[in-house]
């Protein structure tokens, strides 16, 4: 049969189970968007900003077993991606990245948009693929596939001549996309090593990231067989539910909430999962690890790359978390019930809130009395997408996440602008949930016209705009030692009239308003497939516990001569202004 390469492309999409892709049509990828438009079961996405499509794209794999797919133009459409693409990659993320390309049938060089695609690539995504065949172009696509999905995730660049689009040749029969097989099982001596440890432990903890969030269930059942409090990375901080009277936070170091700092501060065997102990993870590197830590991770090269593991467990949690469940149960009964340290994680909670509530917030929302009202008006299951900023860490901190898997937000990238587009992704994703949106005026700026997609695709997603006029996790750490904030003031905006440029609709929050009755309100337009924009004036005044703790840790690093030079000028500036 005759077929064009766009063509191909499309039918490998089709049995990859691709529901969308994300870009923009240009010279080089018309014919694929033509094919593209035809499709029974793929929706190409028109984005504002092939970044924004990345962004999106990340968010259908973090949030769904589709994974996410871009289709773009080289030069320009590919580097303006490059964010929403260095994202994944460092997060663990599959994507597929389906670049046109320039055509290979012409002698001629300067061709427009050419360059070096995959030597920018390399160093982004996992695999890069050129194919220059027709009949290659199925088999590479699968290729592609099981390389961004296989061991560690990540994105996959994949280059599609223009040519090979638009000529057609006779293919014989296609083959059909078959599954990869079950990951593999642990060994049996790591897990009776692991089994050891835990069960002759005193005080054991858990620390679950990105990784543990497909076994929320088994990882309860370890906290409740252990007795161990559970704390989570950032990323991770929706794999584990904050109901659970276990949950005691966002780290477990200087820079965690202090209901983590007191149940992990005899901690002598810990149990890390799906974790690469990154610097946001430890609090810039200043969480202290016992020396009996078992260590579970898909990567091999995580494991002992930061701290030693006594026993180091490569492989998919998945299947690594409910076998390690399973060998401790063999072993003997439960831990009995350790009310001391429930109650403790239950005061230390909620002493850390009134704390919050105490805290004067001089005429603007205070953080804690906006995410009590979110936590009242949010159905539990409710897709909670946050951005890159001071934001986020309030987030971590101070809003109880009920469900697995239903919080995402960017990490070791930590690109700012992430969450609109994201939010598009997920309610792309998940049509049937409420998906809230956390997002600092900073990113607001840097995304904000990506809601026009939003628009014209129905998607009720409600923006909460924390609006305060300042780069402010970057600012709080200027004001300390400089006394000054040089380029982190913004120049106001007006958000209200952003959301009528856009067809959204528009609320505010202040200190005086009724943040339950707006947020209801939002949620009801939200509902009928409007988005919204919710202002809120918030007092970002009081630092989180992540602030406090990084900026004591990383100064107590510097040498003596570095740290009189910084109190010193400090001190000057304070008295000089």
């Amino acid at each position: 049969m005759q077929k064009s390469g766009a063509w191909l492309a499309r039918y490998a999409l089709e049995q990859l189970g691709i529901r969308y892709t994300f870009g923009i049509p240009g010279v080089q990828n018309t014919e694929l968007y033509d094919e593209l438009n035809n499709s029974e079961s793929i929706t190409p996405i028109l984005v504002s900003h092939e970044g924004g499509g990345a962004f999106m794209a990340d968010a259908m794999s973090r949030l769904s077993d589709s994974v996410g797919a871009l289709v773009v133009v080289p030069g320009a459409g590919l580097t303006h991606a490059a964010s929403g693409i260095g994202e994944a990659f460092l997060d663990g993320i599959p994507m597929l990245v389906i670049c046109g390309g320039v055509r290979t049938d012409l002698p001629f060089r300067f061709q427009l948009h050419q360059m070096d695609l995959h030597q920018f690539m390399r160093g982004l995504t996992k695999a890069t693929y050129h194919i220059t065949r027709h009949e290659d172009i199925v088999p590479i696509l699968f290729e592609a596939y099981r390389t961004a999905t296989g061991g560690e995730p990540g994105p996959v660049f994949i280059e599609l001549p223009v040519n090979l689009q638009l000529q057609t040749t006779t293919i014989g029969e296609l083959p059909a996309w078959a599954p990869p097989a079950p990951p593999a099982q642990p060994e049996a001596a790591l897990l009776s090593r692991a089994v050891s440890l835990l069960r002759g432990a005193r005080r054991p903890g858990i620390f679950v990231g990105w990784g543990a969030r497909q076994v929320s269930a088994e990882v309860a059942a370890l906290a409740d067989y252990l007795q161990a409090p559970v704390a989570t990375t950032l990323q991770g901080f929706a794999a584990f539910p904050a109901s659970h009277p276990l949950h005691a936070g966002f780290g477990f170091g200087p820079a965690a909430v202090p209901a983590a700092r007191e149940a992990f501060a005899e901690c002598d065997a810990l149990l890390a999962i799906g974790t690469r102990f990154a610097e946001i993870a430890t609090g810039s590197f200043g969480v202290t690890v016992p020396d009996k830590l078992i260590h579970i991770d898909i990567n091999p090269d995580t494991i002992g790359a930061n701290y030693p593991a006594m026993v180091g467990i490569a492989c998919d949690a998945r299947v690594a978390v409910p076998a390690l469940l399973s060998a401790l149960r063999q072993a003997g009964p439960a831990l009995p019930r350790n009310d001391r340290l429930l109650l403790q994680i239950a005061r230390d909670k909620q002493g850390y809130r009134e704390e919050w509530r105490r805290h004067a917030s001089g005429g603007r929302v205070n953080p804690v009395h906006f995410f009590d009202a979110l936590r009242t008006v949010a159905p539990d299951d409710a897709l909670t997408v946050v951005d890159d900023g001071n934001h986020t860490y309030l987030v971590a901190e101070l809003f109880p996440v009920l469900a697995a898997e239903s919080g995402i937000v960017p990490t070791d990238f930590n690109a700012m602008g992430y969450s609109i587009p994201a939010a598009i992704g997920a309610k792309l994703a998940w049509p049937g949930r409420a998906v809230n949106c956390i997002v600092g005026d900073g990113c607001f700026r840097m995304t904000c016209m990506e809601i026009v997609t939003a628009v014209s695709h129905g998607l009720g997603v409600v923006y909460y705009v924390f609006n305060d006029g300042e780069l402010s996790q970057i600012a709080q750490a200027q004001q300390l030692p400089y006394n000054r904030k040089p380029c982190t003031v913004l120049t106001p905006v007006d958000i209200g009239a952003i959301a009528q440029g856009v067809g959204a609709d528009y609320r505010k929050l202040t200190a005086t308003s009724d943040l339950q009755a707006t947020m209801r309100d939002a949620q009801e337009l939200a509902a009928k497939g409007r988005p919204v924009i919710v202002e809120v004036e918030i007092d970002y005044s009081k630092k989180t516990a992540f602030t406090q703790g990084i900026l004591k840790t990383n100064f107590q690093r510097f040498p003596m001569p570095q740290k009189l030079r910084m109190l010193g000028r400090a001190a000057l500036r304070r008295v000089t202004g």
